[in-house]
């Protein structure tokens, strides 16, 4: 088993930033692949940014591609999403996931293990 906990989410104001955090327990972090979905009401949950095991490897959805990073301190066991120049539209919650065979995929239900989840409103 996996446990995920999210934290970091807040209301900014359009274009600031803000860092999301994914702190994994309960399996070497070591053998995790890590993701970030949003979730905006009335929408399916859409993939953000993934990160490999290995950290090596990251891969982002368009729609954040040069805005968003994702970080892993294996140390902390944490993964970060740092999120720049956030728009009204991205307003959504947050969760991270992981799956511990595979590599990064895009598809929420290839992902066993979700955290609680935190919201992020970016409203002015």
């Amino acid at each position: 088993q996996v446990q995920l906990v999210e934290s970091g989410g807040g209301w900014v104001q359009p274009g600031d930033s803000l860092r999301l955090a994914c702190a994994a327990s309960g399996r070497s972090f070591n053998d995790l692949s890590i993701a970030w979905f949003r979730q905006a009401p009335g929408r399916e949950r859409e993939f953000g940014a993934g990160i490999k095991r290995t950290s090596i490897y990251t891969t982002y959805a368009d729609a954040v591609k040069g805005r968003f990073t994702i970080t892993s301190d294996k140390a902390k066991k944490t993964v970060y999403l740092q999120m720049n120049s956030l728009k009204p539209e991205e307003t959504a919650v947050y969760y991270c996931a992981a799956r511990a065979v595979g590599l990064i995929t895009t598809t929420a239900t290839g992902y066993p293990y979700w955290g609680q989840g935190t919201q992020v409103t970016v409203s002015s």
